[in-house]
């Protein structure tokens, strides 16, 4: 990650200002990943990596009720599961992620999911994005994921400069408090979907169009 950077009080006061209007907007925000137990919820968020989260959802509404556990997965073959989640990108390499991350988990784990960064990052196919969910939305730990849309929002509205995921993440943990890191995770991705679209924001109808320093200068500013 980038060396700490303590944010200036005038851009905090503008993400506290940022948070509540995002609040306003997405009061039920939360994941949209269909997912009954954490190792579900891994499964899932491997398999959103280039994916809507609605496809996602149609491929494990089937999957589930074929395989459950980690040792159901680890007795398939990666070619097996490729036939199961071929509607979703990169299907190929997630079935050898998958399959390889749940034998790991059943030799390893005794079947569960670490509630542990540092050994969730060494499961094929789990990055930090992928652990900060899992611990995040299954633990309930205080993480803040950073997907294309995060990273994407936060640069839009200068509360980063991070050219990177992990320097994104860094500048936003430092912005908002912890207890508010997963729901503003939430909220900003579901106004990446709704508004404020990498390639077509709508930024006349942004609740946020007078905090933010890049309103009007996007794609569809004159709609």
């Amino acid at each position: 990650m980038a060396e700490d950077r303590k944010p200036d009080p005038a851009t905090v006061r503008r993400a506290n200002l940022i948070a509540r209007r995002l609040a306003e907007a997405y009061p039920e925000a939360t994941t949209d990943l269909k997912f009954s137990t954490p190792f579900e919820l891994m499964v899932a968020v491997i398999l959103s990596a280039q994916s809507t989260d609605a496809q996602v959802n149609k491929i494990t509404a089937k999957l589930f009720k074929k395989y459950r556990t980690p040792e159901d997965f680890a007795r398939l073959t990666p070619e097996q599961l490729a036939e199961d989640i071929k509607g979703c990108g990169l299907f190929r390499n997630k079935s050898k992620f998958i399959v390889e991350a749940s034998k790991i988990l059943v030799d390893k784990y005794g079947g569960k999911v670490p509630e542990n960064r540092e050994t969730l990052e060494k499961l094929p196919g789990v990055g930090r994005k992928t652990a900060n969910v899992i611990l995040g939305v299954a633990f309930g730990h205080h993480t803040f994921p950073v997907d294309t849309h995060v990273h994407r929002v936060a640069r839009r509205l200068g509360l980063s400069q991070g050219k990177t995921p992990e320097q994104t993440e860094q500048d936003l943990c430092a912005l908002f408090p912890p207890e508010l890191w997963q729901r503003a995770h939430h909220q900003i991705i579901y106004h990446g979907r709704r508004v404020c679209d990498a390639r077509n924001p709508r930024c006349w109808e942004c609740c946020l169009k007078e905090l933010c320093p890049t309103a009007g200068k996007q794609k569809g500013e004159n709609k």
